[in-house]
């Protein structure tokens, strides 16, 4: 602003005026709600259908790892185990009835230091109950067909076993003069890997032996004196054997473990 002119007065300084104060709340009932939505309230939507996965840690969910062939060990792999007591293989222990080849297999399986199953074939022919096939009552396809098939099932259980660690035992009355079916079979379903050995003992045991068994498993003298007269072509063969006649299972399965020892060193050709 200019100065006042002289003879002037000066302009009154300004006022400061007081904010009006806010208009008065309006008065009156304040008015309600609107009406919550009539009607039903509709359902929840339904739960996704299907299984539920287990958590990752849940016990009887381990996964495993899938059977394969059985391979003969490398000259490595041979030099660095050549102790079979701590060694993972699979071995097949031929020989005719009464020779003593469940009871061995049963011993060497529970006295090696690493875990080992012991397959019989004979237990798993017997799975089947109804309509099973008893060779005694006579030789035809239906038995020939459950000793396949019971063979093919321990060729798988070997396979799943050995892929997870645990070494097995088979024990079966393998003919040297049926190679497509017996030796042929065994590789077929094991692997070239397995390791036969022949456990043999003279005719008088076997046929001693076989008079102390039972049921189904008792075979007529004539029949183990022509199964043992079979078995008798596995000389020659290359095939380890293993004469127990004058021996206890104890002492058999020891020798068993040597004869493993220098088959795992140099598998047989079979």
């Amino acid at each position: 602003m200019p100065p006042s002119a002289p003879g002037y007065p000066a302009p009154p300084p300004a006022q400061h005026r007081p904010a009006p104060p806010p208009p008065p709340a309006q008065q009156g009932p304040v008015p309600p709600p609107p009406p919550a939505q009539q009607g039903p309230v509709p359902p929840p939507p339904p739960a996704q259908q299907g299984p539920v996965p287990p958590p990752p840690d849940t016990t009887g969910h381990v996964p495993l790892p899938p059977g394969g062939p059985v391979a003969v060990p490398s000259a490595p792999q041979a030099a660095a185990h050549p102790d079979p007591a701590g060694t993972t293989i699979a071995v097949l222990l031929i020989g005719p009835a009464g020779a003593g080849k469940t009871s061995v297999a049963k011993y060497w399986a529970d006295h090696r230091r690493v875990p080992t199953a012991h397959i019989s074939l004979d237990d798993v022919r017997e799975w089947v109950r109804s309509g099973f096939a008893d060779p005694q009552s006579g030789w035809n396809d239906n038995s020939e067909a459950q000793y396949r098939l019971a063979r093919r099932t321990c060729g798988f259980a070997a396979r799943n076993f050995l892929a997870n660690g645990i070494s097995c035992i088979l024990d079966d009355a393998v003919f040297p003069d049926r190679p497509v079916v017996g030796l042929g079979g065994w590789k077929r379903h094991v692997g070239p890997g397995l390791l036969p050995v022949v456990l043999l003992p003279g005719l008088d045991i076997v046929l001693e032996r076989n008079a102390e068994r039972s049921g189904n498993r008792r075979l007529s003298d004539e029949e183990v004196a022509r199964i043992h007269g079979r078995m008798a072509g596995w000389y020659g063969s290359g095939l380890p054997i293993i004469d127990n006649s004058q021996i206890g299972i104890a002492e058999t399965a020891r020798i068993l473990d040597d004869v493993l020892a220098r088959s795992i060193a140099s598998p047989p050709a079979w």
